[in-house]
């Protein structure tokens, strides 16, 4: 901080902040049709845009998805607020900064594994927004198709506001919590959760800590939704009910805001002479939520073989092929391993999907950690049809462990999988913190075959 004064302030925001997110109320379950007032008759009764709407407030619809999608696919809320959206000057653009959007085509896409450390420090006064590092990603925003993987660390609360009409944001804390303030309300999400705010939804994200790191998911495509369960029944994997929606809460703030808007892939600044998160009461289901990975009911096997990793898929952005996502967001969440006669982590593999994975805390196990490996805040890239497996430390560990019961409870990682390959941005590509010589921890593993005649 540039002085005592600054640092005093931010750590008394810092603690008024958390005690804001830890008195929270939250609304339950993913994708209902809730509804929210913050003052009692803000709601209009029986419709949706009344000739007056309630105690002087203007109606506005914010849809995430086409009038005439089907109703199940559906997503768009009624807000019902201080002054309306259309009430903005004139965008203009503004610096990306590290932030980078698909098409990605100033590199060609990568068959080699990589792998990252964390991302380096960031300068004073870095808030979430310039924090963004943008890895890679696949699609076109233009044609609201593909994903972009990003990385944030950031040392400041935003003062501004911003929205990405280019996608949904998945955001994953790995260090410091977040206090969320969006047009509908207040989340608190810290390590072990995960927030997403929908397309076009306009949000502030305010520090609980010095600093705070983790990983972004910008989905261009489908807006996620859970997974169907299929055989597995109606019970499973992540649960609508564990989905925290936030409650009505309105800034009635006159003066100077600014509000950045993400679109077509550039950043675009505007500002109001209100701030916008002035909804005092909505309803629908086109809504922001944080989810604790914590409570996902985690499917495994009892007999032999190890399940694909497709069984722990907390989201999915579904594509036009049933079963081919064109995002999944799958999570290694703490579990028992039980299987007899069974090499316990992640089998070799090559996939036509291709995989970003990161790690929020401990260690994964399919993965050496420590100093040089695989660590929390880093993440590693296996394009489609990229070997990879257990590297040779862990492949030797585990063949001659002692297959008992036992509980893997000592980290959490998740992956970005997506259909298409993810092509690097050339900060990513050419980053001091990308790791040089992945491919070594392959090395060593050794030919043990033997013909029996």
């Amino acid at each position: 901080m540039s002085d005592g004064a600054t640092a005093r302030g931010s750590a008394t925001e810092r603690e008024e902040a958390r005690k804001i997110a830890e008195g929270l109320e939250h609304l339950s379950g993913f994708g209902n049709e809730h509804s929210s007032e913050a003052v009692p008759g803000a709601l209009p009764v029986g419709r949706n845009s009344p000739q007056r709407a309630p105690l002087g407030l203007y109606a506005e619809q914010l849809s995430g998805s086409a009038f005439t999608e089907p109703r199940a696919h559906n997503r768009r809320s009624w807000l019902y607020r201080i002054r309306p959206s259309a009430a903005h000057p004139a965008f203009t653009r503004t610096g990306n900064g590290a932030l980078r959007s698909a098409p990605f085509t100033q590199t060609v896409p990568d068959p080699n594994r990589l792998r990252w450390n964390p991302l380096p420090e960031p300068a004073e006064d870095t808030d979430f927004l310039a924090g963004l590092w943008t890895l890679g990603g696949n699609g076109d925003v233009t044609q609201r198709s593909g994903m972009a993987v990003h990385l944030y660390h950031a040392n400041a609360s935003m003062r501004r506001l911003f929205s990405s009409a280019d996608g949904e944001l998945l955001i994953v804390p790995e260090r410091g919590g977040l206090l969320l303030r969006t047009e509908f309300g207040l989340l608190h999400v810290e390590p072990g959760h995960i927030a997403l705010i929908p397309r076009g939804v306009r949000f502030r994200v305010e520090l609980l800590d010095e600093t705070a790191r983790g990983y972004v998911c910008e989905n261009y495509g489908a807006p996620f939704r859970l997974p169907d369960l299929g055989p597995i029944g109606a019970n499973g994997l992540a649960n609508a009910r564990d989905f925290r929606a936030p409650v009505a809460a309105y800034e009635d703030v006159e003066g100077p805001v600014e509000v950045v808007n993400k679109f077509c892939g550039n950043l675009w600044s505007a500002t109001y002479d209100h701030s916008p998160l002035d909804v005092v009461a909505w309803h629908g289901n086109h809504v922001p939520y944080a989810y604790d990975l914590r409570r996902f009911n985690v499917m495994g096997t009892i007999s032999y073989d190890h399940p694909d990793p497709s069984i722990f898929t907390v989201l999915t952005s579904p594509s036009d092929t049933p079963g081919l996502a064109g995002v999944d967001f799958v999570v290694f969440a703490p579990r028992w391993l039980v299987g007899e006669d069974t090499f316990r982590p992640p089998y070799f593999h090559r996939n036509v999907m291709s995989e970003y994975m990161g790690l929020i805390e401990g260690a994964y196990d399919a993965k050496t950690a420590g100093e040089g490996g695989f660590v929390p805040g880093g993440g590693s890239l296996h394009n489609m049809m990229s070997a990879h497996g257990p590297d040779r430390e862990t492949f030797d560990r585990a063949s001659a462990a002692e297959l008992r019961p036992q509980k893997i409870d000592d980290g959490l990682a998740f992956m970005f999988e997506t259909r298409w390959p993810v092509s690097l941005t050339p900060q990513a590509a050419r980053a001091e913190h990308l790791q040089q010589g992945y491919d070594d921890v392959w090395q060593g593993l050794e030919r043990h075959f033997r013909p029996l005649h």
